[in-house]
C-alpha cells in the first residue's frame, strides 16, 4: 500500500488539530554574536520575529493550544509571550541545567497531548504561504494517521549548502545515499512514535529513523522558497533581501 499524495478526499474535514509545539531551546551557537544577547526564536526578519511567525501559523491554522520549549535566555522569550497575549493557550516547558535534544524536548513537553499535534521549528522563516501546505500535511496525517513531514526540495532552498535529509516516493520518506529534500521544520506526531524510546535525551533523527525502518514516515512537498536562519552569514543574506510580510 503507497501513500501517493495527490488529491486528498475531504473526508478528514471535520478532523483539525488543535495542539502545536514549537522548538526554541537551542542555543544558537552558529548566529552569534547575535545569540549572545538574544534567543535565536526572537530575531526579527521583515516586522515578525521568528517565533512570531510560528506562533501565528499554528493560530491561523486553529491550533488551540501550544506549548514551547526553552532554555538560552527563556526569560526573554516568557516576556515576549507575556506581552504579546496571543488569543491562544500558550505554556512555557523550561528545559533547565540541560537540553533535551529535539526529540527529547518534544516528547517531554508534549506529555499532557493526547491528541495528535504539529511540530514548529522557528529557525524556518514561516510565512502564510505556508498556510495551505499545513493543510495538506494534516489532511493526509488523517487519511492515513501516520507521521508526516513537510519536505522541500534543496533546489528551493536559498542557502544553496544543504545536502538533502531525505527522499519522498509514493509519499514514503526514506533516507538514501543521496537525498533530494530537505526537512522544513514542520511535522505532525502523535506519541505513539515515542513508544520504544527509553533515553530522556534524544535526537528526533532516532524517531525518524525507526519509523522509515517500517515504512511509516511519510510526508509532502513544499513548493515555497525555504528560507532558514542556521548561521549568522544566513541571517545576514536573507536580512538583507528586505523581505516584507
Amino acid at each position: 500500500k503507497t501513500f501517493a499524495f495527490k488529491k486528498i478526499k475531504k473526508t478528514t474535514k471535520n478532523m483539525k488539530i488543535k495542539l502545536g509545539m514549537i522548538l526554541a531551546a537551542g542555543v544558537g551557537k552558529r548566529m552569534q554574536p547575535i545569540t549572545l544577547k538574544i534567543p535565536k526564536p526572537l530575531i526579527q526578519i521583515g516586522n515578525k520575529n521568528l517565533l512570531d511567525r510560528a506562533i501565528e501559523l499554528l493560530i491561523n491554522h486553529g491550533v488551540e493550544e501550544i506549548v514551547i520549549n526553552v532554555h538560552h535566555l527563556a526569560d526573554q522569550i516568557k516576556d515576549f509571550i507575556n506581552k504579546k497575549k496571543y488569543k491562544t493557550k500558550i505554556t512555557i516547558f523550561h528545559e533547565q541545567g540541560i537540553l533535551l535534544d529535539t526529540g527529547g524536548g518534544i516528547f517531554n513537553a508534549t506529555k499532557s497531548f493526547k491528541e495528535p499535534f504539529v511540530v514548529v521549528n522557528p529557525d524556518t522563516l514561516w510565512s502564510n504561504a505556508y498556510s495551505s501546505e499545513l493543510n495538506d500535511l494534516e489532511d493526509l496525517y488523517f487519511q492515513h494517521k501516520k507521521a508526516c513531514l513537510l519536505l522541500v526540495n534543496k533546489k528551493l532552498s536559498f542557502d544553496s549548502s544543504f545536502n538533502g535529509d531525505f527522499n519522498l516516493k509514493d509519499g514514503i520518506v526514506s533516507r538514501d545515499n543521496s537525498n533530494e529534500l530537505i526537512f522544513t521544520g514542520l511535522q505532525i506526531l502523535d506519541h505513539s512514535v515515542f513508544s520504544s524510546i527509553k533515553e530522556k535525551i534524544f535526537s528526533m533523527n532516532n524517531i525518524w529513523n525507526n519509523l522509515i525502518s517500517n515504512n511509516f514516515l511519510i510526508g509532502i512537498k513544499s513548493n515555497q522558497t525555504f528560507y532558514h536562519l542556521n548561521t549568522k552569514e544566513m541571517h545576514d543574506k536573507i536580512l538583507s533581501l528586505n523581505i516584507i510580510d
